[in-house]
């Protein structure tokens, strides 16, 4: 079957009055590029576009325009791509305008009135994918103008860890049909990429076979029993990814309609034991769904300005968490190798599309030197100064301004016990945090871990942290270690931090939203926290009712424990979904929409699931401060 021309895109990201950026992948190169903004057509030549070879037929473009004045404000901008080959490049693709339109377009939007955001989706999960209802709720927008102004995909926007047997089969596939580039191992029990089975008798075997594995103690006299034998902790990594081929046919998969069309996976299969057999067709069937909203997902993609910062997932479980997983991950040739692979992938398909003059220095050049040449020396060159780069945050110029946070690579390591949790940020960046805040009225921040999470259950992390399974439960929150929570919260107790905070986050495969206050202080600031997690992803069905209902015992407003916890000086209510009395927390895949009045606090706080359904989180009942 013949390769269709476009793969992936169009993706809008990084668009504002005075930029423009695009990101598409094509299955042979263009020439002679031109785009058209509104009237006026712009011939692409030097930096205004990036072409990175992928594979025999795989070329990611990274279209970027910059200069005052390029677009304006508050009106619908169409927008066509031709090279002087194929003529309009998107013209033959189906369903890729909204009602009557003729082409894509946007709007810009400097004061944020809507955005969506959230986290962790996942292709193969039971749950609907929220960024198809997210498309059909666009869709039915009287006009472009009410869009939302943006979309933020804070984490998780794959799972490199995490892979279905049928969509490990699938990326086989692909590889093989684009002409991936392969490459070399070291220490590892392949010599090169080219030797993995993706036969479906050799799925699921991955972290017994393929992994990298290492031992040492967890670091607590308590119990001496319990060993981490794999570096890569996932609990679900019997198909971990391991290459940058495998990394980029999974980001293809995840957004490509075509795609899908020139794999044939079959439901029926041999060599897996019983279990993994019914497994493989569970798998089999939420990739059918998955696949079939992939048009509507594309044409979200193309007509709203997307960003996007990693979480663990994205790279792989437990990524970071502690000092002692670092030297351990990154002390092996190859699981070196894999987080490598994993952040290539990210900056490519996630990382420039941000902000493309973070990279344009020093790290664009070396991707673009690592692909044209495709040697092992600069494979590790490369992974190497990602794995040093410190600018992978962000902010953007908006009303209010939108500060994305890195919660990854600027760690703050226990000093006490390698073994303990890392701080999700160390001092330096809360500092570079807290200048970007000073002087702002109102403040979005974006950080993948809610800021204010679930008591009880960070209280079970920290006694899992206690006897030194920290890894087993995800033990990542910003109260685990004791220098990041001080510091986080003097920022907010600071007079001169801004009037309204609202804090974006994902990561917890479930949804919340709280209402914050500083106790016995009259005048602000306010504070937001609006977790909405996942797009495609749940938190275990019988198990979360419960923390809930224990949570509100245990927490509450009201509660006198309240005052052992590390944020005793902040008034913390929860907000009921849809007016429930109890419940706070919602367990159903969907994608937060948050509406803001002019002084940048939230006026509507919801999440619109995949079957079109809304949770609206409904202010607290009003209450006496503290």
């Amino acid at each position: 079957m013949t390769l269709p021309l476009l793969l992936t895109g169009p993706m809008l990201r990084h668009c504002d009055a005075d930029h423009f950026t695009l990101t598409l992948v094509t299955s042979a190169p263009l020439s002679q590029l031109t785009l058209t903004l509104g009237e006026t057509r712009h011939l692409l030549e030097g930096d205004a576009v990036e072409c990175l070879e992928l594979g025999t037929h795989a070329f990611f473009y990274l279209i970027h325009l910059s200069q005052p004045g390029l677009n304006p404000v508050g009106t619908s901008i169409p927008y066509r791509l031709s090279d002087s080959q194929h003529g309009d490049l998107f013209a033959p693709l189906e369903q890729l305008s909204y009602g009557d339109g003729e082409c894509t377009d946007f709007v810009i939007k400097p004061e944020i009135d809507t955005l969506l955001h959230g986290s962790c989706r996942n292709a193969h999960h039971h749950s609907s994918d929220a960024m198809v209802a997210a498309d059909t709720q666009v869709e039915i927008a009287p006009d472009a103008a009410k869009r939302p102004a943006l979309m933020m995909l804070s984490g998780d926007q794959i799972y490199v860890d995490d892979v279905a047997g049928p969509m490990l089969f699938a990326i086989g596939k692909v590889i093989e049909k684009l002409g991936l580039y392969e490459e070399e191992f070291q220490q590892a029990p392949l010599g090169h990429s080219k030797q993995i089975s993706y036969h479906p008798a050799a799925m699921y075997q991955r972290h017994k076979k393929l992994l990298p594995r290492t031992e040492y103690p967890a670091g607590s006299a308590l119990v001496r029993w319990y060993i981490n034998h794999p570096i890569f902790t996932s609990s679900i990594a019997e198909n971990h990814l391991v290459s940058l081929s495998e990394i980029v046919a999974l980001y293809l998969l995840s957004w490509s309609p075509e795609l899908w069309q020139l794999i044939d996976i079959p439901k029926e299969v041999t060599g897996l034991s019983p279990s993994n057999q019914q497994r493989w067709q569970k798998e089999w069937l939420h990739l059918l769904e998955f696949k079939a909203g992939l048009t509507k997902v594309r044409r979200l993609l193309a007509h709203l300005p997307t960003y996007m910062i990693f979480d663990d997932h994205d790279i792989t479980d437990d990524w970071n968490l502690t000092a002692k997983w670092e030297q351990a991950a990154y002390g092996h040739p190859f699981s070196k190798r894999i987080i490598g692979n994993a952040l290539i992938g990210y900056l490519v398909f996630q990382g420039l599309g941000n902000q493309k003059s973070k990279f344009s220095g020093d790290i664009l050049p070396q991707l673009k030197q690592f692909l044209a040449s495709r040697e092992e020396a600069q494979h590790d060159t490369l992974i190497e100064a990602l794995l040093d780069f410190d600018e992978w945050h962000y902010s953007l110029n908006t009303s209010p301004k939108l500060v994305v946070l890195d919660t990854r690579t600027q760690r703050w390591r226990s000093e006490s016990n390698l073994a303990k949790p890392s701080g999700l940020m160390d001092w330096e960046a809360l500092m570079e945090l807290q200048q970007q805040l000073v002087g702002q009225e109102k403040v979005i921040i974006v950080s993948a871990a809610p800021m204010f999470g679930v008591k009880l259950i960070e209280a079970v992390q920290r006694a899992a942290t206690f006897i030194g399974a920290s890894l087993l439960v995800d033990a990542e929150n910003w109260m685990a270690h004791p220098g990041t929570a001080n510091t986080l919260l003097s920022i907010f107790l600071h007079r001169k931090t801004p009037q309204q905070f609202v804090i974006l986050s994902g990561d917890v495969h479930y949804s919340f939203a709280y209402d914050i206050g500083i106790r016995f202080r009259t005048q602000g600031p306010q504070i937001y926290q609006i977790t909405s997690s996942g797009i495609k992803n749940q938190f275990p069905e019988k198990l979360l009712p419960v923390f809930d209902k224990l949570n509100g015992w245990l927490y509450g407003h009201f509660s006198p424990l309240n005052w052992f916890t590390k944020r005793k000086r902040m008034s913390i209510r929860g907000r009921r979904p849809n007016g429930m009395r109890s419940q706070r927390l919602i367990n159903a895949s969907g994608i937060g929409v948050v509406s803001f009045a002019t002084d940048g606090a939230p006026s509507k706080i919801a999440v619109l699931h995949g079957d079109m359904s809304t949770t609206e989180f409904l202010p607290p009942r009003q209450s006496r401060n503290g």
